[in-house]
């Protein structure tokens, strides 16, 4: 593929992109001043790619071009100076805060479900003695009431290393359903500005919006949408109502014959993650690969860190950048006898993991290391091998300086891997074993389907406790007296259909909450979406030279009809208008 510009690319009969940088163009394109610069075409037909990602996941955020304002950084630095002396009061997870508030005593209350803080009556009187200010809530000191607030958000409900990374000075937000770092992604309305402050890195200015859509709206203007994923049957309803969008279900290609074993539920963290390890243990002594799925980089360290104390030879993937870096080796090794592979979500949609290893990474090893010989090697296996190296690079699929030695080593490497491979399945194929349950049912079906694949055996387990944040804020108290019932000790976890349900009950709340924040989200840029397509259509309609009297005329008769109104009120006698008012507005 060579390197084209984008007016280039655009003019193809299919383009291939990413959701965001077709988004933006479409921004950009109409913050334009000539429209010989526009490089896109009507939206006429698009495919996506893990359509339930972008078009739900990725919903949630929008895009947005923006410009520095002239707001000074100094006052994030004065606010989290005196966020460390405000006491929290409670901390919550019903959602009903202000049925608290005036009985609390401290200065704030933090609602984990809704994630927003608020403070009490004592806390503003607080905030206001530490700022010099006498009332907080008088108009010129709104602003601070608002800083404030994103200021404990920053240091109660976002977590480094769960929500952000700190990377050469810069906080880099963490894709809660990837686990991948999102460079170039700020939070908006200061909060962003707030975790720089708490981390004590350089605070960048806080921008003002220039244009913005969310991918919601974006794809709605498509006469035509479509896509492709794994996992959409359990928001079917969603695209449905938001994009009028059916859902079919396509058989697997081979019979799937991975087994889903029952969760088990824990009283606690420190319990779950003994049973976690146990169990790593037991797959590893039978030789078994094992994918270990985690929530947060936090979390997949913590378990990391019992096997290091257990012996256990592991990898580790997560958006650190020691990690992240290794990330194709990892993945590539994670279906070879023994790996056992830790990961955040990143393992999760879209990775392949080959049983007995992956072909092409280890025939890349075997050039790297300079250990590329042909003896032993039938001539006909090595020339349909080099056959194969040749389509590869024609297709773009490959690239290498000796498609030869490639082909040697490729051939050579796909031996080892049958023999491997045909013990990982005589095992049982690759274990799953999830640490936590996600808040939507499909981030589980991506982590479960990586075992399983095109017929292969597998195998997937969940393992959760009452501290799990699923758990804590939606269905705690009705597992826990499950549990409070069936008498369980320490240690001991529980599987039982009741809590199975329990715990789906859970998650299909958490996706109706999220679903209403899409959706509310959607009608708030609804408003701002049928303004944004008039002012663009005839801004359009300028660019291209478009006869425009019709839209001049109308603009004349709306001023005229406005100042005549304003001088000239036909209710009353003639002798009461304004028509030296009106003389000297026209």
């Amino acid at each position: 593929l060579r390197p084209c510009t984008r007016q280039e690319a655009y003019r193809a009969d299919i383009t291939y992109g990413t959701n965001s940088e077709f988004g933006f163009d479409y921004l950009r394109d109409n913050m334009k001043f000539a429209a010989e610069d526009f490089v896109q075409r009507p939206l006429n037909y698009a495919v996506v790619d893990e359509v339930d990602n972008i078009l739900i996941d990725e919903a949630r955020t929008p895009l947005i071009i923006s410009g520095p304002s002239e707001e000074s950084t100094d006052k994030y630095y004065v606010i989290d100076r005196i966020i460390p002396r405000l006491k929290r009061a409670a901390t919550i997870t019903s959602g009903k805060l202000h049925e608290i508030e005036a009985t609390a005593t401290g200065d704030f209350i933090v609602d984990e479900k809704a994630k927003t803080v608020a403070l009490t009556e004592t806390g503003v009187f607080t905030v206001e003695k530490l700022l010099g200010v006498k009332n907080l809530y008088e108009p010129a000191n709104i602003d601070l009431v608002h800083h404030v607030q994103q200021g404990l958000r920053a240091h109660t409900l976002y977590k480094r290393d769960v929500d952000y990374v700190v990377k050469e000075g810069e906080v880099i937000i963490v894709d809660e359903f990837t686990g991948r770092l999102m460079a170039g992604r700020r939070w908006s309305d200061g909060l962003h500005q707030a975790v720089e402050a708490k981390e004590k890195v350089k605070i960048q200015q806080e921008n003002q919006t220039l244009a913005s859509i969310t991918i919601q709206n974006y794809f709605r203007m498509y006469a035509k949408l479509s896509g492709m994923t794994g996992t959409a049957d359990t928001e079917a309803a969603e695209f449905a109502k938001i994009y009028n969008l059916d859902v079919m279900v396509i058989p697997t290609n081979r019979p799937l014959v991975r087994v889903n074993h029952n969760d088990m539920v824990f009283k606690t963290q420190r319990e779950k993650l003994s049973a976690v390890a146990d169990e790593i243990a037991e797959m590893h002594k039978l030789g078994r690969p094992v994918l270990v799925g985690t929530t947060s980089i936090e979390k997949s360290e913590a378990v990391s860190s019992l096997l290091k104390k257990r012996g256990i030879t592991h990898q580790v993937l997560n958006a650190k950048p020691m990690y992240a870096e290794r990330e194709a080796e990892v993945v590539a090794q994670a279906g070879r006898l023994k790996a056992v592979t830790i990961s955040t979500n990143m393992a999760g949609r879209g990775t392949d993991i080959l049983l007995g290893g992956n072909p092409k990474f280890m025939a890349s090893d075997l050039l790297r290391r300079g250990e590329v010989r042909r003896d032993g090697l039938d001539p006909a296996e090595y020339d349909e091998t080099l056959r194969q190296v040749r389509d590869m690079q024609r297709y773009g699929l490959l690239e290498t300086d000796d498609p030869e030695s490639y082909a040697t080593a490729l051939a050579k490497v796909r031996k080892e891997i049958e023999v491997e491979h045909r013990q990982v399945v005589e095992l049982g194929g690759l274990h799953i074993l999830a640490t936590e349950r996600h808040e939507a049912r499909r981030i589980d079906n991506q982590l479960r389907g990586r075992a399983g694949r095109q017929g292969d055996p597998g195998s997937s387990r969940f393992f959760l406790s009452l501290e799990d944040d699923l758990l804590r804020l939606f269905a705690q108290e009705r597992i826990g007296k499950i549990m409070e019932m069936l008498g369980m000790e320490e240690g001991e976890p529980i599987e039982h259909p009741w809590v199975t349900r329990a715990i789906e009950t859970a998650q299909k709340r958490v996706e109706a909450h999220n679903f209403e924040i899409r959706k509310h989200l959607l009608e708030y840029d609804d408003v701002m979406n049928n303004q944004r397509k008039l002012i663009y259509s005839e801004r359009k309609q300028l660019l291209e030279g478009e006869e425009i009297r019709d839209v001049i005329e109308g603009m004349i008769e709306e001023v005229l009809d406005e100042t005549i109104g304003l001088y000239v009120n036909p209710e009353a006698y003639a002798e009461n208008w304004d028509m030296v008012g009106l003389a000297e507005a026209m």
